[in-house]
Protein backbone atom coordinates (compact mmCIF):
# COMPACT_ATOMS: atom_id res chain seq x y z
CA UNK A 1 0.00 0.00 0.00
CA UNK A 2 1.59 3.29 -0.89
CA UNK A 3 1.25 6.45 0.71
CA UNK A 4 0.05 9.25 -0.91
CA UNK A 5 2.77 12.20 -1.37
CA UNK A 6 2.89 14.58 2.19
CA UNK A 7 2.28 17.72 -0.16
CA UNK A 8 -1.32 16.39 -1.12
CA UNK A 9 -2.28 15.39 2.29
CA UNK A 10 -1.06 18.76 3.35
CA UNK A 11 -2.98 20.92 0.84
CA UNK A 12 -6.30 18.06 1.26
CA UNK A 13 -5.89 18.88 5.21
CA UNK A 14 -5.37 22.74 4.18
CA UNK A 15 -8.60 22.40 2.45
CA UNK A 16 -10.14 20.59 5.51
CA UNK A 17 -9.45 23.63 7.20
CA UNK A 18 -11.02 25.87 4.86
CA UNK A 19 -14.22 24.52 4.71
CA UNK A 20 -14.40 24.48 8.00
CA UNK A 21 -13.84 27.68 8.38
CA UNK A 22 -16.50 28.80 5.62
CA UNK A 23 -19.04 26.48 8.16
CA UNK A 24 -18.08 29.07 10.54
CA UNK A 25 -18.63 31.98 8.79
CA UNK A 26 -22.72 30.58 8.13
CA UNK A 27 -22.40 30.50 11.31
CA UNK A 28 -22.07 34.30 12.03
CA UNK A 29 -24.45 34.64 9.90
CA UNK A 30 -27.00 32.33 11.32
CA UNK A 31 -26.48 34.19 14.48
CA UNK A 32 -26.43 37.96 13.17
CA UNK A 33 -29.41 36.46 11.09
CA UNK A 34 -31.34 35.42 14.70
CA UNK A 35 -29.99 38.68 16.30
CA UNK A 36 -31.96 40.76 14.15
CA UNK A 37 -34.93 38.62 14.39
CA UNK A 38 -35.08 39.04 17.96
CA UNK A 39 -34.39 42.52 17.89
CA UNK A 40 -36.99 43.07 15.29
CA UNK A 41 -39.55 40.85 17.68
CA UNK A 42 -38.61 42.84 20.80
CA UNK A 43 -39.40 45.93 18.84
CA UNK A 44 -42.60 44.85 17.84
CA UNK A 45 -44.18 43.61 21.52
CA UNK A 46 -42.29 47.32 22.46
CA UNK A 47 -44.27 49.27 20.14
CA UNK A 48 -47.23 47.19 20.70
CA UNK A 49 -47.09 48.22 24.49
CA UNK A 50 -46.35 51.76 24.08
CA UNK A 51 -49.09 52.07 21.59
CA UNK A 52 -51.79 50.09 23.44
CA UNK A 53 -51.01 51.97 26.67
CA UNK A 54 -51.45 55.34 24.64
CA UNK A 55 -54.64 54.15 22.99
CA UNK A 56 -56.31 53.07 26.23
CA UNK A 57 -56.65 56.92 27.73
CA UNK A 58 -58.26 57.80 24.26
CA UNK A 59 -60.77 54.87 24.11
CA UNK A 60 -63.97 56.29 22.57
CA UNK A 61 -62.40 58.91 20.19
CA UNK A 62 -62.96 57.81 16.51
CA UNK A 63 -59.74 58.20 15.43
CA UNK A 64 -58.31 55.93 18.52
CA UNK A 65 -59.54 52.58 16.52
CA UNK A 66 -58.11 53.47 12.71
CA UNK A 67 -54.50 54.41 15.01
CA UNK A 68 -54.69 50.72 16.79
CA UNK A 69 -55.22 49.20 13.84
CA UNK A 70 -52.70 50.54 11.64
CA UNK A 71 -50.21 49.46 14.99
CA UNK A 72 -51.38 46.62 14.77
CA UNK A 73 -51.08 45.85 10.60
CA UNK A 74 -47.35 47.48 11.25
CA UNK A 75 -46.41 45.22 14.11
CA UNK A 76 -47.80 42.11 11.77
CA UNK A 77 -45.25 43.40 9.00
CA UNK A 78 -42.42 44.24 11.49
CA UNK A 79 -43.31 40.19 12.88
CA UNK A 80 -43.26 38.85 9.39
CA UNK A 81 -39.74 40.04 8.15
CA UNK A 82 -38.34 38.96 11.98
CA UNK A 83 -40.29 35.35 11.23
CA UNK A 84 -38.61 35.79 7.94
CA UNK A 85 -34.63 36.11 9.28
CA UNK A 86 -35.52 33.71 11.95
CA UNK A 87 -36.57 31.17 9.03
CA UNK A 88 -33.25 32.27 7.10
CA UNK A 89 -31.30 31.21 10.39
CA UNK A 90 -32.61 28.09 10.65
CA UNK A 91 -32.60 26.90 6.85
CA UNK A 92 -28.70 28.16 6.89
CA UNK A 93 -28.31 26.20 10.52
CA UNK A 94 -29.76 22.93 9.14
CA UNK A 95 -28.32 23.32 5.41
CA UNK A 96 -24.65 23.87 6.50
CA UNK A 97 -23.80 23.88 9.96
CA UNK A 98 -26.48 20.83 11.29
CA UNK A 99 -30.12 20.09 11.79
CA UNK A 100 -31.76 21.71 15.17
CA UNK A 101 -33.92 19.55 17.14
CA UNK A 102 -37.11 20.80 18.91
CA UNK A 103 -38.11 22.95 15.58
CA UNK A 104 -41.83 22.43 14.50
CA UNK A 105 -42.04 19.96 11.75
CA UNK A 106 -43.03 22.71 9.04
CA UNK A 107 -39.90 24.84 9.72
CA UNK A 108 -37.33 21.63 8.68
CA UNK A 109 -35.27 22.73 5.81
CA UNK A 110 -33.31 20.19 3.51
CA UNK A 111 -32.62 22.29 0.74
CA UNK A 112 -31.63 25.62 -0.35
CA UNK A 113 -35.25 25.54 -2.67
CA UNK A 114 -37.22 24.46 0.22
CA UNK A 115 -35.54 27.17 2.56
CA UNK A 116 -36.49 29.58 -0.81
CA UNK A 117 -40.37 28.21 -0.36
CA UNK A 118 -40.95 28.84 2.62
CA UNK A 119 -38.82 32.52 2.14
CA UNK A 120 -40.99 33.33 -0.44
CA UNK A 121 -44.60 32.62 0.95
CA UNK A 122 -43.51 35.30 3.86
CA UNK A 123 -42.64 38.03 1.56
CA UNK A 124 -46.01 37.66 -0.77
CA UNK A 125 -47.88 37.95 2.88
CA UNK A 126 -45.00 40.81 4.05
CA UNK A 127 -45.97 42.90 0.32
CA UNK A 128 -49.55 42.61 1.13
CA UNK A 129 -49.47 43.43 4.78
CA UNK A 130 -47.75 46.43 3.28
CA UNK A 131 -49.90 47.55 1.24
CA UNK A 132 -52.84 47.39 3.64
CA UNK A 133 -50.64 49.76 6.14
CA UNK A 134 -50.33 52.26 3.31
CA UNK A 135 -53.70 51.99 1.90
CA UNK A 136 -55.08 52.90 5.90
CA UNK A 137 -52.85 55.37 5.65
CA UNK A 138 -54.02 57.21 2.52
CA UNK A 139 -55.62 59.89 2.49
CA UNK A 140 -56.41 60.93 -1.23
CA UNK A 141 -54.74 61.10 -4.92
CA UNK A 142 -54.19 58.38 -7.37
CA UNK A 143 -50.46 57.56 -5.90
CA UNK A 144 -51.63 54.68 -3.89
CA UNK A 145 -52.32 52.88 -7.42
CA UNK A 146 -49.08 53.14 -8.75
CA UNK A 147 -47.48 51.69 -5.40
CA UNK A 148 -50.52 48.90 -5.43
CA UNK A 149 -49.88 48.11 -9.40
CA UNK A 150 -45.98 47.91 -8.24
CA UNK A 151 -46.78 45.55 -5.21
CA UNK A 152 -49.21 43.53 -7.32
CA UNK A 153 -45.72 43.34 -9.87
CA UNK A 154 -43.62 42.01 -7.52
CA UNK A 155 -46.42 39.69 -5.94
CA UNK A 156 -47.12 37.92 -9.19
CA UNK A 157 -43.44 37.60 -10.71
CA UNK A 158 -42.08 36.07 -6.87
CA UNK A 159 -45.45 33.53 -7.46
CA UNK A 160 -44.94 32.62 -10.73
CA UNK A 161 -41.17 32.05 -9.91
CA UNK A 162 -42.49 29.91 -6.51
CA UNK A 163 -44.41 28.17 -9.00
CA UNK A 164 -41.72 27.50 -11.53
CA UNK A 165 -39.71 26.35 -8.39
CA UNK A 166 -42.31 23.96 -6.95
CA UNK A 167 -42.54 22.36 -10.77
CA UNK A 168 -39.07 22.00 -10.95
CA UNK A 169 -38.30 20.53 -7.62
CA UNK A 170 -41.58 17.77 -8.46
CA UNK A 171 -39.15 17.22 -11.39
CA UNK A 172 -36.32 15.80 -9.13
CA UNK A 173 -38.28 13.98 -7.48
CA UNK A 174 -37.83 16.55 -4.41
CA UNK A 175 -40.71 17.34 -1.75
CA UNK A 176 -40.38 21.69 -1.84
CA UNK A 177 -43.53 21.34 0.95
CA UNK A 178 -43.45 20.28 4.20
CA UNK A 179 -45.29 16.82 4.85
CA UNK A 180 -48.68 16.78 6.70
CA UNK A 181 -48.43 16.87 10.67
CA UNK A 182 -50.73 14.24 11.58
CA UNK A 183 -50.22 10.89 11.27
CA UNK A 184 -50.81 8.46 8.32
CA UNK A 185 -53.63 5.91 8.64
CA UNK A 186 -53.40 3.60 5.91
CA UNK A 187 -56.31 2.31 3.93
CA UNK A 188 -58.40 -0.70 5.23
CA UNK A 189 -57.40 -3.64 4.23
CA UNK A 190 -60.00 -5.04 1.29
CA UNK A 191 -61.99 -8.11 3.25
CA UNK A 192 -61.42 -11.30 1.48
CA UNK A 193 -65.37 -12.11 2.97
CA UNK A 194 -67.96 -11.75 0.43
CA UNK A 195 -71.77 -10.60 1.25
Amino acid sequence: MTRPPPDSRARSWTLARAFGFTRLIVELGVLSSFAFSLALFVAAIAQAYVTIRAALGELGQPETTKTLIIAAVEQADTLLVGMALLIISYGLQSLFVGRLQNVPAWLHIDSFDDLKQKLIGIVIVALAVNFFSVALNWRSGSDILVYGAAIAAVILSVGTYSVILSRQGAARGEHVSPPPAGPSVPPPAPSDAQP
